[in-house]
């Protein structure tokens, strides 16, 4: 999404293109929005924003700043519930939610200008790499839901129907690693595809434009496809690499944050992770929440995303917000099988469960 309501590439994907800008493995930034936005006017009592959690001295809360990825959509859902709700005030937090800069969240959390920040695996492991002391605090979503998408007419059912197709990117060469990886899987030959640089198009516009196929993510692009009656098949990366099934996207904090302040990265998650629950139990309702605080939204988008997405934040994990270094180490050993990254991480310093609620 470049302005509020409209597509984008796939959520996620446009920090990973600017980090490989940074440093020096792409030469365009490009991606998606995460998903998005709705609810209904028939939401139950019990399922309403509560106001019993607010302080009794507002002038004592702790000021911080939690700076998103990308345009407000239902991957921020959680978010706004804990906003609204006041689960972060009665932790003893006032939250401000605000725009990312057009390089994203990762230098202002890595420097200290917002507490935390919404980020993604794929950029913040490069952007360690950099030297950036960024820690993950917790995924929003429990598995990866991009993929490629291609109208239906296009018949692009699985990776080997790539061949002779032409594919609308961003020029990163993450992009054709990760095609030729899931097109390897069926011995297809990823130098039949045209690859071309789509631009700041949107995946409606470019698939009129000749582009066969783009990365997106399904809960926003491929519901309003669903939306506009314009259906769309689906190759998940998750289907053809487990190695792929990284974490996007996730909520992030420094290294100095948890060192000097503990208690207030376990005060945000506490209040995060009651959000995300809610969002879980009540799909509607904070689908209105989030439409209420962005009035903007689509939401007919809004409530079709959400009804989607709510059940995939923490989908078979134990507990919102659950990591595992097999997944931190495992993409990274895909970056550099595939050139991207030459450092040897430690992924154990990327990544902490410690903040967690325990349910």
């Amino acid at each position: 999404m470049k302005t509020t309501g409209k597509t984008s590439k796939g959520l996620g994907l446009t920090l990973l293109a600017a980090v490989l800008l940074l440093a020096g493995c792409g030469d365009k930034k490009g991606s998606e929005a995460s998903e998005s936005p709705a609810a209904t006017a028939s939401a139950t009592s019990s399922a309403q924003p509560s106001t019993s959690a607010q302080p009794e001295n507002p002038a004592e809360l702790q000021e911080v700043t939690l700076v998103l990825d990308w345009t407000p959509n239902t991957n921020h859902t959680g978010l706004y519930v804990a906003q609204e709700q006041g689960l972060w005030e009665k932790h003893g937090l006032k939250v401000n939610l605000i725009l990312p800069p057009e390089a994203g969240a990762s230098a202002l959390v890595a420097n200290g200008k917002a507490e935390f920040g919404v980020g993604a695996q794929e950029s913040m492991i490069l952007a360690r790499e950099e030297g950036l002391p960024l820690v993950s605090i917790a995924p929003i979503i429990q598995h990866n839901t991009s993929g490629f998408a291609s109208p239906v007419d296009k018949n692009v059912k699985e990776p080997k129907d790539f061949e002779g197709k032409t594919y609308g990117g961003w020029g990163s060469p993450a992009e054709q690693a990760v095609i030729e990886s899931i097109m390897n899987v069926q011995n297809a030959d990823v130098s039949k595809v045209n690859f071309v640089n789509a631009g700041s198009a949107d995946f409606f516009t470019a698939v009129k434009k000749g582009i066969d196929f783009e990365w997106i993510f399904y809960g926003w692009t491929g519901i309003e496809a669903e939306l506009r009656n314009e259906p769309v098949n689906m190759i998940y990366l998750t289907d053809y690499s487990k190695q792929l099934d990284y974490y996007t996207p996730l909520l992030m904090t420094n290294e100095k944050t948890i060192k000097d302040k503990p208690e207030l990265v376990r005060a945000f998650l506490a209040g995060a992770a009651e959000g995300y629950r809610f969002a879980i139990d009540n799909p509607e309702a904070a689908a209105d929440i989030l439409i209420q605080a962005v009035p903007e939204l689509n939401a007919e988008l809004v409530k079709a995303s959400q009804q989607w997405l709510s059940p995939k934040y923490q989908d078979d994990a134990p507990r919102w917000g659950e990591q595992k270094r097999e997944v931190w180490s495992g993409y990274g050993d895909w970056l550099k099988e595939n050139g991207l990254m030459k450092a040897d991480l430690n992924y154990d310093e990327l990544f902490t469960t410690e903040f967690l609620p325990q349910s």
